[in-house]
């Protein structure tokens, strides 16, 4: 009778194992949230990146208001923060919204929110993404929802557009709002 060497039993089972635990981690609860360590906390400083020329410059205290405030970072070369910009603009007729720029150039920064308009209080310019960084944005678009007191509530990754928006965002917003 030939004995089994360890070594061939090895390979199937490590695959094995590595199978189970990717199929079980497909069904586990909160899958798609992308979790963020600052919800619960104050919000990180803005001020390290630059006012945006030719738009109101964003102010920490602008974070820190007394009401609801929404801080989102945007890039003009990004076809999803393209496809949420309608909403910005909707959402700025009722809130406060903050926007936040990265790893774009000025120019291509400006000439979109002359051309498609400005939703925002305050445009901050952070080409080299170090706020962004501090934030714990890992792609544009971002949207995070602070309160009155400038602590984060609740962090939405993507473009603020269709169900997504409807059934993860609105909701959060909401409560935050007290409605």
């Amino acid at each position: 009778m030939a004995k089994i060497s360890p070594l061939m039993i090895a390979p199937p089972a490590i695959f094995l194992s590595l199978a189970t635990l990717f199929y079980l981690g497909m069904f586990r609860e909160g899958k798609d949230e992308l979790e963020s360590v600052f919800v619960g906390k104050e919000a990180p400083p803005i001020e390290t990146a630059v006012n945006l020329p030719g738009f109101d410059p964003v102010v920490q205290s602008d974070l820190a208001n007394g009401n609801v405030t929404l801080v989102n970072f945007w890039a003009s070369w990004c076809p999803p923060c393209r496809a949420e910009h309608p909403k910005l603009l909707e959402l700025a007729e009722t809130h406060t919204i903050i926007g936040v720029n990265f790893k774009d150039t000025a120019r291509a920064a400006s000439s979109y929110l002359t051309d498609d308009g400005n939703p925002f209080k305050g445009v901050a310019f952070d080409p080299q993404g170090r706020t962004a960084i501090d934030w714990g944005v890992t792609a544009p678009p971002e949207t995070f929802i602070l309160d009155g007191d400038g602590t984060v509530l609740y962090r939405f990754a993507g473009p603020l557009i269709g169900s997504d928006y409807e059934q993860r965002f609105l909701p959060e917003l909401n409560k935050a709002l007290g409605k």
